[in-house]
C-alpha cells in the first residue's frame, strides 16, 4: 500500500449547506438571500431547481434563473438538473427542495416486491449517487428541506395562540451529516444551527437570515488555499520530483488542475532533455579536445 502522510491544509470550498423548517418558515426566502450574499449581490449567477413550484414568488429579490422540476423526482432527473446549472456556469444552485427525492425514493421502495430490508439495496445506491453529486458539485449548494409540522398551544400574558412548529426532516436519516451548515428556521423565521463546520453560526443565538449571511460564508470559503495558488505552485516547479509532489497533495483538485499539471511536465521534461544534451555535447567536446592535443 502506498500511504503518504502531508500537513494539514484547509483549501478554499463551495459551501454545501441545508435550511431545514416547516411551511412558511421562509426557507426559500432564506436561501436565496444566503445566495445573493454569496454572489456579492448578483443573483444572474444563481440557479434554482424548483420542484415546490413557488420560486418565481420571490423574483423581486433579483434576477436569478429558474429550472423547474416536474415528476417523476428521481435522483436521475435531480442529477441531470444540477449537470445543466454546472454547465450553464452557475455559481450557486438551490434545489427548493430534496424532500420530493426522498418521497420518491420512499415510493420506489414500497413499489418493490420481496423482502422491504434487502430492497433498500436497490433503493441506497440511487441515493448516495444524488448525495455524492451534491457534495461533488464545483458549485456552491444549497437545498431546504421540509420538516413534519405538529403545533403547539402557547399561552403568554394570558393570551393563548396556536403555533406551527417543524419536527423531523422529511429526509433519510442523518442527511445532516452530509452538509457543512444545516440551519432549522423556525416559523417566526429565525435561524439556528444544528450543524456547523464554518464555526460561523453553531451555539450563537438565533438570528434572521439576510444578504450579509451569505457573504460571512463566502469569505469562510476563500479563506483556504485556492486552486489558483496550487496553479502557481505548479508554475514555479523546477523538477518532476516537486511536480509529482504537489500531484499527490491535492487529489480532489486533479481534473480542475489537469492541464496545468500536463503542461507543467513537458515543460520540465522538455528542459530535462535538453540539458541531458548539453552535458552530452559538452562531454563530446572536451573529448575531442583530449584527443587532439595526444595527437599533436
Amino acid at each position: 500500500m502506498n500511504f503518504q502522510l502531508k500537513p494539514t491544509q484547509r483549501k478554499a470550498s463551495k459551501i454545501k449547506m441545508a435550511l431545514q423548517g416547516c411551511s412558511s418558515s421562509g426557507k426559500s426566502m432564506s436561501a436565496l438571500l444566503i445566495a445573493k450574499g454569496l454572489c456579492n449581490g448578483n443573483l444572474s449567477n444563481v440557479a434554482v431547481i424548483d420542484s415546490e413550484n413557488s420560486i418565481e414568488l420571490y423574483s423581486h429579490i433579483g434576477d436569478f434563473k429558474v429550472l423547474n422540476l416536474s415528476q417523476p423526482f428521481s435522483p436521475e432527473r435531480y442529477i441531470a438538473a444540477i449537470e445543466l446549472c454546472e454547465k450553464s456556469n452557475i455559481e450557486v444552485i438551490i434545489i427548493d427542495s430534496i424532500s420530493h427525492c426522498w418521497h420518491y425514493l420512499l415510493q420506489l421502495h414500497s413499489s418493490l416486491s420481496g423482502n422491504s430490508f434487502t430492497n433498500w439495496n436497490k433503493v441506497t445506491p440511487l441515493y448516495n449517487m444524488f448525495v455524492q453529486k451534491l457534495l461533488q458539485s464545483p458549485c456552491h449548494i444549497i437545498c431546504t428541506i421540509r420538516t413534519k409540522q405538529d403545533y403547539i398551544i402557547k399561552t403568554v400574558d394570558n393570551k393563548t395562540t396556536v403555533e406551527k412548529i417543524g419536527l423531523k426532516a422529511i429526509q433519510r436519516n442523518e442527511i445532516e451529516y452530509e452538509f457543512t451548515t444545516v440551519l432549522d428556521i423556525d416559523i417566526h423565521h429565525q435561524a439556528k444551527a444544528s450543524k456547523d463546520r464554518t464555526g460561523l453560526f453553531m451555539d450563537k443565538p438565533s438570528f434572521v437570515v439576510d444578504e450579509s449571511t451569505g457573504t460571512k460564508i463566502l469569505d469562510w470559503c476563500n479563506s483556504g488555499l485556492k486552486v489558483d495558488d496550487v496553479k502557481r505552485q505548479i508554475k514555479e516547479t523546477t523538477s518532476l520530483e516537486e511536480l509529482t509532489t504537489i500531484y499527490n497533495q491535492y487529489p480532489e483538485w486533479y481534473k480542475l488542475l489537469a492541464t496545468e499539471f500536463a503542461q507543467q511536465k513537458t515543460l520540465l521534461q522538455s528542459r530535462q532533455t535538453k540539458s541531458t544534451n548539453n552535458i552530452n555535447n559538452q562531454n563530446i567536446k572536451h573529448h575531442g579536445t583530449t584527443l587532439t592535443t595526444k595527437a599533436g
